[in-house]
């Protein structure tokens, strides 16, 4: 048996010699690709709230990371509660890893939960991470009739919300419709911060919004806004006010389970996504400077600043997710979907 050096034809060791190493000619085609480039960044938000902040610091930082270290460029594209940007990225935007975008974490669940006939698959996009997972409050005006979890049996809450797949107007609705809570929602705003005006109009007295957009606002900080609740499983450490979980308002064990399910969107996170199809080496520059750019002392330095809390998840780590959230039991899934068709998003 032969156990030496294997044979290798001259016109085989030609083109390996020519290609280099296994792995560089990939690496190379990478750099190359996006050397001089500009990568869209596209953000499913209006401007000035918590969602537009991530974006465009994660655009001033991530092109250093990337081979070739592109230009990242943001650009406003808010719509339908980021829907319009998830099929802009499915079925219109380049697929070569130049555009990507950062969506409602709700998003990924609308095929599923909502209008099944949406073009788009998340289970075929090319996911590159999230930045963090912020935990959803829903809290009202500190001279609003409501002041507590407990006022809203009895008592009605106007809350903004933007559009339907967007997490100011599901989480209202949802918890009106399944746990009766009296949340009125009024919807139309293009995002988090324009409900914060209305709140300081007193056009609205609520919403329900992520907690780092929450601390952020100046009507927050000058102790005008109540935390009502936590829609979360566990209590979120980096909240100091004392407002409850909402899981642990639910005793029956089947409204539990559909709550618990409703509420794993909150794993996804902060979704950043590029479409489907993107060449694998390419996705995984993306991925890999997504991470690095989580850990980079400058970026980090930033972040305190702006007051974002990072706590990543991974491009594989997300699209692992989502393909377990696709596998739920259809029981589950159609009562819950059959809840969300009633409120009409």
């Amino acid at each position: 048996m032969f156990v030496g050096k294997p044979f290798v034809p001259a016109a085989l060791a030609a083109v390996i010699a020519l290609l280099g190493p296994p792995g560089v000619s990939r690496a190379q085609g990478v750099e190359e690709f996006y050397k001089g480039r500009q990568v869209n960044l596209l953000i499913g938000f209006g401007p000035g709230g918590s969602n537009d902040v991530w974006g465009r610091a994660l655009a001033r930082h991530m092109g250093r990371h990337i081979p070739g270290a592109p230009t990242i460029v943001p650009q406003n594209m808010p719509g339908a509660g980021t829907l319009k940007l998830a099929i802009h990225l499915s079925n219109t935007a380049p697929k070569d890893g130049s555009v990507f975008g950062l969506i409602s974490r709700g998003i990924p669940l609308e095929p599923l939960l909502g209008d099944k006939s949406v073009p788009f698959t998340p289970q075929k996009m090319s996911w590159i991470g999230s930045p963090d997972q912020d935990t959803t409050v829903c809290v009202a005006r500190t001279d609003a009739k409501v002041q507590s979890l407990a006022d809203l049996a009895t008592i009605e809450l106007t809350m903004g919300g933007s559009g339907s797949g967007a997490d100011t107007a599901v989480y209202p609705e949802f918890f009106s419709q399944f746990l009766g809570m009296k949340f009125k929602t009024v919807k139309g705003y293009p995002g988090s911060n324009e409900i914060f005006l209305a709140m300081e109009r007193g056009e609205v007295d609520g919403m329900c919004v992520a907690y780092d957009a929450l601390i952020r606002q100046r009507f927050y900080q000058e102790k005008k806004i109540n935390i009502l609740f936590q829609a979360a499983l566990k209590l979120d450490p980096k909240i100091t006010a004392s407002a409850p979980i909402i899981s642990d308002s639910v005793t029956d064990t089947r409204k539990k389970e559909i709550l618990e399910f409703f509420l794993a969107r909150a794993a996804i996170g902060r979704p950043l996504v590029a479409p489907p199809d993107v060449p694998s080496d390419r996705l995984k520059a993306l991925q890999t400077a997504f991470l690095n750019t989580m850990s980079d002392a400058v970026f980090m330095s930033e972040a305190q600043k702006l007051g974002l809390s990072i706590d990543p998840i991974s491009g594989p780590e997300l699209s692992d997710l989502i393909a377990r959230i696709y596998k739920t039991p259809a029981s589950s899934v159609n009562e819950l979907a059959a809840i969300l068709k009633a409120l009409g998003g």
